[in-house]
């Protein structure tokens, strides 16, 4: 059951529970509830059989008080004003939480890419691109792929830029082919971060993760990495969906191996072995932890309800809605916010825009060791918050976490003019 909850208005009730904890002027607060600007653009494009069409897209750049706006762009119906709002300001508290020196940006256009050609896509995105070029650059906004976008679009996007700009600027975005400037881990890094939080919320929480049981909602590039590092560390993945519905098998399965008959079929369902199972019957079984890895809202108040894991790790942005994170608090269900669990993203993107100024590339361990110690070190951090401040759950000691440090940065650059 997925909320029509605006997601704007979620990310500001967010704020609103740390603004308590934190020490901030309310007109501070109130700054760091909005944008600092949304570009709201509509593209016209030649379709294949030479009509043209025009569709709307956004950027929204929420914060930039601790360096340049990122965030991603996603290729989706559902995208609107609101919601790349709201995505852009988790952003902004994403990286602080991880002590990432960026602020909040996020983009999109409204579509279906299924119901378009290949070569529609890349005029598409160059026109997206050329609308961006007054916005973005390695020191202003440096986009990143999101739902429905990968390293084409980026490749893409990063062309078009530095045709128009006439000049060599890898950094200009992330997310992008090795051999297009790309960074060795990036691919993997969120679903990672989803694993590496998870596994030290275990920890934390005195259980054992070898054997415990994994639900994860959303088999993109997210959920499926999430599932198959889980399942290396032990873990028992036992259900998993997408959007043409889902399996389960109590006694569990190799993820890789559905990630597999998928990229056969399409879709997860049918999967040897299974038994076929809802979305929402997913998101409501008995398991030790569920993984929701798909859109905002895949949680209202009154699915909460029927929540029974014990411990949620968000890989998507905003799955649960202020209502569901309330009933879950109440009925001791700890939830590992999305700022934190599915940072591993923007980390290793960050990562990758330092190789591309120092025009060096690290390997794959070296992504990998870095991820892991800044997962970890903002774990600690989260916990040591909630557990020293009056805060009712894991979200808000983020978000004071965060919330703390972008005020840091305002107060110390002084409020001009």
């Amino acid at each position: 059951m997925s909320s029509e909850a605006n997601p704007f208005e979620s990310l500001r009730e967010q704020v609103d529970d740390a603004a308590a904890v934190v020490d901030a002027d309310p007109g501070v607060i109130e700054r760091l509830q909005n944008p600092e600007r949304v570009l709201e653009t509509n593209l016209t494009f030649e379709r294949d059989d030479g009509t043209l069409e025009t569709v709307r897209a956004y950027r929204s750049q929420f914060n930039g008080d601790r360096g340049p706006y990122k965030g991603g762009i996603r290729y989706h119906p559902g995208v609107t004003r609101d919601e790349v709002k709201a995505l852009s300001g988790w952003m902004a508290y994403k990286c602080a939480v991880v002590d990432v020196p960026y602020g909040g940006g996020k983009g999109g256009i409204a579509i279906d890419p299924a119901d378009y050609s290949e070569a529609e896509l890349e005029r598409m995105t160059r026109a997206f691109a050329t609308e961006l070029r007054p916005l973005i650059g390695e020191d202003r906004d440096i986009p990143a792929p999101d739902v429905n976008t990968g390293q084409r679009e980026m490749n893409w996007i990063k062309d078009t830029y530095e045709t128009l700009e006439n000049t060599t600027a890898p950094g200009v975005i992330t997310g992008k082919a090795l051999d297009s400037g790309g960074s060795e881990g990036r691919v993997e890094a969120t679903g990672r971060s989803v694993a590496l939080s998870a596994r030290e919320a275990f920890d934390w929480l005195d259980r054992d993760l070898a054997g415990a049981t994994v639900a994860v909602q959303g088999y993109g590039n997210a959920g499926s990495v999430a599932a198959a590092l889980l399942d290396d560390l032990g873990a028992s993945v036992v259900a998993v969906s997408d959007s043409s519905g889902g399996i389960h098998d109590p006694d569990g399965f190799d993820p890789r191996e559905v990630k597999a008959h998928k990229a056969e079929t399409g879709s997860v369902t049918g999967y040897a072995g299974t038994e076929a199972l809802t979305n929402d019957e997913l998101l409501t079984l008995d398991v030790d932890c569920l993984v929701p890895a798909a859109l905002e809202n895949a949680v209202d108040e009154e699915l909460a309800a029927d929540v029974d894991a014990k411990l949620v790790v968000e890989a998507a942005n905003g799955p649960l809605t202020p209502g569901a994170d309330d009933v879950l608090a109440e009925r001791d269900v700890h939830v590992v916010p999305d700022i934190l669990a599915n940072a591993g993203g923007v980390t290793v993107s960050y990562f990758e825009w330092v190789q591309n100024r120092q025009r060096f590339s690290w390997t794959e361990e070296r992504v990998n060791e870095e991820l892991e110690r800044v997962i970890t070190d903002a774990f600690d951090t989260l916990v040591d918050t909630y557990e020293s401040n009056d805060v009712h759950n894991l979200r808000t000691a983020a978000y004071v976490v965060g919330i703390g440090r972008i005020v840091d940065a305002y107060d110390q650059a002084g409020s001009w003019p």
